[in-house]
This record gives C-alpha cells, sequence and structure tokens, in this order.
C-alpha cells in the first residue's frame, strides 16, 4: 500500500468510506475494517449524516469496533459536517460545525477526529464563521486537521480569507467515467466539445496540486452520479475489454486497475471505497501502486469515452 502525506498526517492512498454500513452487524463491520487493515487501509471516512438516522454510521463503527486508545491511535479518522440533514441544506456556521463535531466525537466514542471536511459548499458561507469553528476545534484538541469536499479553487480561496488552519483535502467525484476534473485540461482551448467546458472554476486538481490540497476521489467505480459501477456494465464494454486486459497483465483483478487509473496520477490521490464487500476492498487495495504506463492510462481514459487532441 503506497503511503502519502495529508499536512502531517502519514496516510495511504486507499480509503475504507463507512457510508454503508448502518445494516450491517457487529460481525460484519469488524469483519470488513480487519480485511481493510491488513490489506494496509488505516483510515477511515464518515459523515454526520451517513446512517439512517443522524451520526448513525459513526455510531455503528464505534459500537461494532471498540476501540482501545492505543488501538484508536493506529488509526485515522475522518469525519465530515455541513449538511442538515433535515433540511436538505447546508450550514457552515459555528454553532452548527461545533455542535456536529461534539456529536461525532460522542459517536465515534473518541476525543478528536483526525481530519474534519466541510461536506460540500454553502452557498451561504461565512469564512469568519468558520474559521472560529475551526479555531475552537483545534484549540480544544478536538480536530487535527482540516478539509473541504467538492469545492472549487474560488470557493477554497475564500474560506482562505479567514482560515488560517492548512486545507489538506478536496473530496470530489472522480472515477474513468466521471472526471470532467480531469478531462476538462485535456481538451483545454478546443471549440465545439463539451469536454473542453469549465465546470470547476479553473482547474481543481491543478489548484489542488500547487497548495498541496490531496484530492480524496469518492464514487471511483460509479458510472456517473449513483448511477451504477461501470465494472462489468455492457454499457461500457469497450472500457470492461480494456480494463480485462490490463487486469489480466497485471494479475489483479478489474477493480484494481480502476484504482490504479486514480492512484496513477501524480497528484498523489486518495480512492475513497463506499463498498461493503471485501472482495472488492481487497482487490481495490491491489490497485494503490500499480504502475501504469501513460500508454495505458490513456487508453482507459479513450476508452472511457473522453477525447484526447
Amino acid at each position: 500500500m503506497r503511503r502519502i502525506t495529508l499536512g502531517r498526517i502519514d496516510a495511504p492512498n486507499v480509503v475504507l468510506g463507512m457510508m454503508r454500513i448502518a445494516d450491517k452487524t457487529d460481525d460484519e463491520i469488524r469483519a470488513l475494517v480487519a480485511a481493510a487493515r491488513d490489506a494496509g487501509i488505516d483510515f477511515f471516512d464518515h459523515a454526520d449524516v451517513y446512517g439512517n438516522e443522524l451520526h448513525g454510521c459513526e455510531t455503528r463503527a464505534a459500537d461494532a469496533l471498540q476501540l482501545s486508545p492505543s488501538e484508536r491511535e493506529k488509526i485515522t479518522i475522518q469525519t465530515k459536517a455541513g449538511i442538515v440533514r433535515e433540511g436538505p441544506y447546508f450550514d457552515f456556521s459555528y454553532d452548527h460545525l461545533v455542535t456536529s463535531v461534539e456529536g461525532s466525537l460522542k459517536a465515534l466514542k473518541t476525543d478528536y477526529i483526525d481530519i474534519l471536511l466541510l461536506h460540500r459548499p454553502d452557498a451561504l458561507v461565512e469564512p469568519e464563521e468558520v474559521a472560529r469553528a475551526f479555531d475552537h476545534l483545534e484549540s480544544a484538541g478536538k480536530v487535527r486537521a482540516f478539509g473541504v469536499s467538492n469545492q472549487t479553487p474560488a470557493q477554497i480561496e475564500l474560506l482562505k480569507t479567514a482560515v488560517t488552519q492548512p486545507i489538506v483535502a478536496n473530496q470530489l467525484q472522480l472515477s474513468i467515467t466521471h472526471a470532467p476534473i480531469i478531462a476538462q485540461g485535456v481538451a483545454a482551448n478546443m471549440a465545439g466539445t463539451e469536454q473542453s467546458v469549465v465546470l470547476d472554476g479553473g482547474g481543481i486538481v491543478d489548484y489542488c496540486r500547487l497548495h498541496g490540497i490531496t484530492v480524496q476521489a469518492w464514487s471511483p467505480f460509479q458510472a456517473g452520479f449513483f448511477t451504477g459501477t461501470f465494472l462489468g456494465s455492457p454499457e461500457y464494454a469497450e472500457l470492461n475489454a480494456v480494463i480485462d486486459r490490463l487486469a489480466k497483465a497485471y494479475d489483479v483483478p478489474a477493480i484494481a486497475i480502476a484504482t490504479a487509473w486514480i492512484t496513477r496520477h501524480p497528484a498523489n490521490m486518495q480512492v475513497v471505497l463506499g463498498t461493503t464487500t471485501i472482495e472488492r476492498v481487497q482487490g481495490a487495495a491491489l490497485g494503490s501502486d500499480i504502475p501504469l504506463t501513460r500508454a495505458e492510462w490513456y487508453e482507459l481514459f479513450r476508452a472511457a469515452g473522453y477525447r484526447v487532441p
């Protein structure tokens, strides 16, 4: 498992997302986490809104794992705040962020969160409110590092007018078939192609690389926005033919090649797994450090339907 750094945090480049554990038994959760740990994954991604109720998945994880203080120190826990579940809307106010983190700490049965992400953008954000919340949570020892999700360069710059802590991560949707944040740059300055249209405010991947922000790729195997996986889908027959050929060449399952397409990028991205199937976690982890060539990477990109000038 290849390791990267988020600020001062040492982390694997494959992460286990805990969004879908709400209805799993304690034994199933323990087996899933154990398999992830055996594969080199010691980083777990949560959010206050994941689960059947507020803090539901955080509570399920803590109840199932019953981590001792020494065991807690060996893993990285990331959670997110900012979505109002009963809204639905977004709230990056001081009161909401602090209350959410207090709830996460209680649910997770821990004294601190390693990384807190702002969950999607809040159109009504007041950077000074976010800064006050971050300062309080950091000084109280409740959060060690901070990041965002699904935010544009300008939105991050706006936060930085008041926030003094480094933004260590930006969680963005990315898969071979859902790759506008990469595809736009490839087709830059091309007329008459939708791929060249800039949707993220001007090169979010390049911005993150310039500012030392780790891109965390969520839904890494989804064809679109929760439209189902492209792996094995007849709608992506050409892509799957390339994936299967490369999987055979590297002697790994297909899911490892889909993972490697992201981890091969020099931005040192993290892949956030959403599966609760042990075999998929194990297979995806094998893609952590597959040395895809440029030709192989671009072949996958073209087979997904993107244009390479």
